[in-house]
């Protein structure tokens, strides 16, 4: 085990961050707008739990107040319900938002949030647009408020061991990066029965699940990208499927469909989204062969970094396996990663690490185990850092708006290279976002 290492993190993750701008005789007013799975689970009841001698639930705010009800009927809580965010801000008066909505409607919440003098908190991706993020940085010098980024995958123990190891290693500059995502039969198949099928939702995968990645890459190796040259395709779900129906609970191929999703065995799900369903439409158990999808499962890129770094990239969204294999190739040596988050056999540790030195025969071996908590224990150290007291190390300080916008824009160029064929420059996105750096 990486004894070292691990015990550096675990040290690391005892801090936080210090919660909103407010005075300290009180609790932090807290708002969650788009209070669904997400929003109720770990901005609500997890947060509310870990963090209930800081927070304060002042209101919900959702497009479908049935959905809100439901929530907090899930969370135990009674907190105001909203369908209207301008009647929310102006009346419930929080000091801070989480963020937790359709992506496509991520950057006006954030504007209209900092516009009412209020900061955010908000889950990736920032934005799915580029002009989305140029309103985003100039609500933010025109409010002074600022935007935090719901980057869990950085608070993760065993990412966080990675961010060590590169700097403790001794191997000398990462020269490339080999990185592939695997997203399984279930995970991966839930993107293509929910709205993140449609690319004005969700800004496809690329934007929607990469800026996980992408962002961690920026931070691993403390670098920007600046071009990138993808390709996509659209290989197993949507028009590729021989059975189709509408949503899995009324399908006439339930019995026989390997993709069939049997909401009613979660009454969790059944709670948000089958009763408020007839109120917005929104079919949680959607068939994952709809005609409409039109992002992408199986995509391929390659990024260009300031510091001269190279990585290839590429996610599979119906694998039989969930988890991710990972190396820095290195002037002195590599690091090879291989993270198993979900798969059909035992393993007798969730990540294992390879530190190979040149010259040397044997390479050291390091192992983690699952850690409690979403995200791979992710979810409550990030928690920590947002609503915590407590200073944090400079690696583990909650990513602002910059670092969001790097990641959108690395998933945007990657999108818009696969529709165009054409390699994208980061700066040339940048400039169209009035973004300098």
């Amino acid at each position: 085990h990486a004894a070292g290492a691990v015990a550096a993190v675990t040290a690391a993750a005892a801090s936080g961050l210090p919660a909103a701008a407010a005075p300290a005789s009180r609790k932090v007013r807290y708002a969650i707008v788009g209070p669904g799975h997400r929003g109720s689970g770990m901005w609500g009841a997890e947060a509310l739990k870990r963090h209930a001698s800081t927070l304060d639930l002042v209101a919900l705010c959702d497009v479908n107040p049935k959905r809100a009800e439901a929530a907090n009927g899930l969370m135990g809580t009674k907190a105001p319900v909203y369908a209207d965010l301008d009647r929310m801000l102006a009346e419930a008066k929080p000091d801070r938002v989480a963020v937790t909505t359709v992506d496509a409607t991520h950057s006006g919440i954030i504007v209209k949030a900092l516009d009412a003098g209020v900061d955010v908190v908000t889950e990736k991706p920032m934005v799915t647009e580029v002009d989305q993020l140029k309103a985003i940085l100039e609500a933010e010098k025109r409010t002074g408020r600022k935007v935090a980024m719901a980057f869990n995958y950085r608070y993760s123990p065993k990412n966080e061991l990675i961010w060590q190891l590169l700097r403790t290693s001794g191997l000398g500059k990462v020269t490339s990066i080999d990185f592939s995502w695997y997203l399984d039969v279930f995970h991966g198949a839930d993107y293509f029965r929910r709205w993140h099928r449609l690319k004005s939702k969700g800004g496809s995968l690329w934007v929607h699940k990469s800026t996980h990645h992408f962002d961690l890459v920026n931070w691993w190796i403390g670098a920007d990208p600046v071009e990138v040259a993808a390709s996509s395709s659209l290989r197993r779900y949507g028009r590729n499927g021989t059975l189709r129906g509408t949503h899995c609970r009324a399908c006439p191929h339930k019995g026989s469909c390997e993709f069939f999703f049997d909401l009613t065995a979660n009454p969790r799900l059944m709670a948000l989204y089958a009763g408020p369903a007839g109120e917005d439409g929104y079919l949680r158990d959607g068939c994952v062969f709809r005609e409409d999808c039109d992002i992408w499962d199986t995509m391929n890129a390659v990024v260009s970094y300031s510091n001269g770094v190279q990585m290839s990239y590429s996610v599979n969204a119906f694998m039989p396996f969930e988890g991710f294999r990972l190396a820095f190739n290195c002037e002195k040596g590599r690091i090879e990663v291989r993270d198993f988050e979900r798969q059909g056999w035992d393993v007798p540790y969730e990540t294992e690490v390879l530190v190979a030195r040149s010259f040397q025969k044997e390479p050291e071996r390091m192992t983690l185990q699952r850690r409690e908590g979403g995200h791979s224990g992710g979810d409550p150290r990030l928690l920590d850092a947002v609503f915590g007291k407590e200073p944090v190390p400079d690696q583990l300080r909650v990513p602002d708006s910059r670092a969001g916008a790097m990641s959108c824009l690395t998933g945007i160029a990657a999108r818009r290279s696969s529709e165009t064929g054409a390699r994208v420059r980061i700066a040339d996105l940048a400039t169209e976002a009035g973004f300098d750096g």
